[in-house]
């Protein structure tokens, strides 16, 4: 394909490097152009590795290329503001690593910044891209499970180095930041709404959560509850619980192949489903609107709400 487009990377974190940079090398549509990092280091293996075209010391070094179609930022949660904003200013589609920002204020800054520069901007939640996320709507929209009472999704594992940048408080670190995010944004894709009421305890740590659990309550009856932690693994359950019968989606937020369950009385029905790199669908999907000048998946006000539920969140721990 000749029109692909170029990326370039804000940064070599392990995100990128261990999945982000593979899965681009198997689009069709993108390709691995420019990364920048201060270290010359991280910046040869980049290239030995991935193929860039192009490397630079600094982030700004990397967007005034004009060949830079589109960036990839994998930064600390509290530095994506700046460099969204940077980059839309300077022309450049967005992919932005969850959560998009720390309160809903900063994504509706970002959001008006990237419509004003025409920029595509997209929260990058790659499980959003999965057969097994695709077919949990559609088993929904199709009433298997007849009206939704309850949603519970949990998101957990166990973080050995204390050291971790994921225990900064200052960059914004914590377990609902990391990984709760991903239960804060299933349930929201779930029931499109936003709770009336929310209650939330945490475990905390060096001044960020490692663990917490949130009960949501919907306008409509439905209750949800959100688990995460740096404590222990967890299988990444999600159980979803309506009138007619019980969706349970293991693996809620990876590619593997295993099966999503639905039980109705003392009936069990097997839904297989076919493993996938959510990854590289993900950039498929932000590459293909960007040649296509589509609007992107998951719209920037899903990011807003989202976001604001995990301030609102916090700011109700006990």
């Amino acid at each position: 394909m000749e029109n692909k487009i170029k990326w370039g990377v804000l940064g070599y974190a392990g995100i990128a490097r261990k999945h982000v940079l593979p899965a681009l090398s198997e689009t069709s549509n993108g390709e691995a152009y420019a990364i920048a990092s201060r270290s010359q280091d991280k910046l040869k293996d980049a290239k030995d590795k991935f193929g860039f075209k192009k490397t630079y010391l600094t982030y700004d070094e990397l967007l005034d290329d004009k060949d830079v179609q589109a960036v990839y930022i994998p930064l600390p949660n509290a530095l994506h503001k700046e460099w969204v904003i940077k980059a839309a200013r300077k022309g450049k589609h967005i992919l932005c690593e969850k959560p998009l920002a720390l309160s809903e204020e900063d994504v509706i800054e970002m959001k008006d910044v990237a419509s004003e520069c025409g920029v595509k901007l997209m929260e990058a939640f790659m499980y959003r891209f999965t057969p097994r996320t695709k077919k949990v709507l559609e088993l929904i929209e199709n009433d298997v499970i007849g009206k939704i009472g309850q949603i519970n999704s949990n998101y957990s594992f166990y973080l050995e180095n204390y050291n971790d940048i994921r225990m900064s408080a200052e960059l914004g670190g914590g377990s609902l930041h990391d990984v709760g995010c991903y239960p804060v944004n299933f349930i929201s894709m779930v029931t499109n709404d936003y709770p009336e009421s929310i209650v939330a305890q945490a475990i905390k740590k060096d001044g960020v959560d490692v663990a917490l659990s949130a009960s949501l309550r919907y306008k409509s009856g439905i209750l949800a509850n959100v688990n995460c932690s740096f404590l222990g693994d967890s299988v990444e359950l999600t159980e979803i619980t309506g009138s007619k019968g019980t969706l349970v989606i293991r693996d809620t937020f990876y590619d593997s192949d295993l099966p999503l369950l639905l039980y109705r009385g003392e009936e069990e029905t097997v839904f297989s489903i076919p493993a996938c790199n959510r990854y590289k669908e993900e950039l498929e999907a932000f590459d293909s609107c960007i040649i296509n000048d589509a609007a992107v998946p998951l719209p920037l006000d899903e990011s807003i709400r989202n976001n604001k539920l995990i301030r609102e969140i916090l700011e109700k721990v006990e």
